[in-house]
């Protein structure tokens, strides 16, 4: 009997859940001995494992967060860590390894690929900055949270003719606040991949809706561009929702969503990808397949070598971004 083994990395995703159960029951289907490693890397190097059935992932798939837990590992970065993963999987006889995560997680399923380990890979983070990869595992919950969210903060917003600045997750990436920042109608969008003037696309964009009669305005930011605000002598997004007061009257809010955005019950597109994805998973390691990951374009699931994946480039579709600027004005 094959025994592969999963475990979650990096950033937790809502789906990932869902994508651990795909793996465990396609694994028992195909007659595999599959291992459940606890908080990613770290796990894997001290042993922290046990095994699986089609009933230890029973009622998980509607559930957020990752039930194998997640956790950042240095050591896992260092040769010697990366030898002690290996040794740990060569005890256990582990001959394959499905690693849920971001490029990190990639990059230490590379790491163990190369050292003789089998591991696939599967794109779960909000930020869907994964390059070779449309659409991420967690991206469309964390899209509908933000929207809920926005949607409530929009009422007290409109009730005293205030202007909100919500902040969102996005470090690298802009994706989050620009599909964000279009389904809840945004005034103007801020991301870490377009260059921006604090007068041109806020001031006076919010000088001319009010000259059309608008009194309330959402202004979505991505929390990468904390150092272009910077370079224009705004501290973040308190900082903005201040200068935004003291150069248009307006009384202005700020709100960091934060890690309400991680969480909460995955929504159906989610757990349909993160079942497919999974699966492939499965099926590539029971034909001795590694080195992999595997990734949805135009809703189809595909894989590609890791080194080839890493070297990728996304770019954020700048259509969007004008199609949000002009029908939000």
């Amino acid at each position: 009997m094959k025994t592969i083994a999963v475990l979650t990395s990096g950033g937790d995703a809502p789906g990932m859940n869902a994508a651990v159960r795909a793996v465990v029951r396609s694994g028992c289907e195909n007659n595999m001995r599959v291992l459940g490693i606890r908080r990613g890397y770290t796990g894997l190097i001290n042993g922290d494992m046990f095994e699986m059935n089609i009933r230890s992932v029973s009622d998980i798939i509607h559930r957020g967060g990752t039930m194998l837990y997640s956790a950042r590992c240095p050591e896992f970065k260092t040769e010697e860590g990366i030898d002690k993963a290996v040794e740990v999987c060569k005890v256990n006889d582990i001959s394959g390894v499905v690693v849920i995560g971001g490029d990190g997680s990639f990059r230490g399923a590379r790491d163990l690929s190369l050292k003789g380990i089998p591991c696939v890979g599967l794109p779960g983070t909000i930020d869907n900055d994964i390059a070779c990869c449309d659409y991420t595992i967690g991206y469309d919950t964390a899209l509908s949270t933000i929207m809920d969210m926005v949607d409530r903060i929009r009422d007290t917003t409109e009730s005293h003719d205030r202007c909100s600045v919500v902040e969102v997750m996005g470090r690298r990436a802009g994706y989050l606040a620009l599909s964000g920042g279009i389904a809840v109608g945004a005034t103007c969008i801020l991301i870490p991949e377009r260059e921006f003037d604090i007068q041109a696309d806020i001031i006076d964009r919010m000088r001319r809706t009010q000259a059309t009669g608008k009194t309330h305005f959402i202004i979505v930011v991505a929390e990468g561009v904390a150092d272009k605000l910077r370079d224009q002598g705004i501290d973040g997004s308190m900082g903005l929702a201040a200068y935004i007061q003291h150069n248009t009257g307006v009384e202005s809010r700020a709100t960091i969503l934060g890690h309400v955005q991680r969480g909460g019950s995955p929504t159906a597109k989610d757990r349909i990808v993160a079942s497919r994805m999974g699966h492939r998973a499965v099926e590539l390691l029971k034909d001795g397949i590694g080195n992999r990951v595997v990734a949805m374009q135009k809703d189809e699931i595909l894989d590609f070598d890791i080194y080839e994946a890493l070297s990728m480039t996304k770019h954020i579709d700048m259509e969007d971004y004008k199609i949000a600027m002009d029908i939000s004005i």
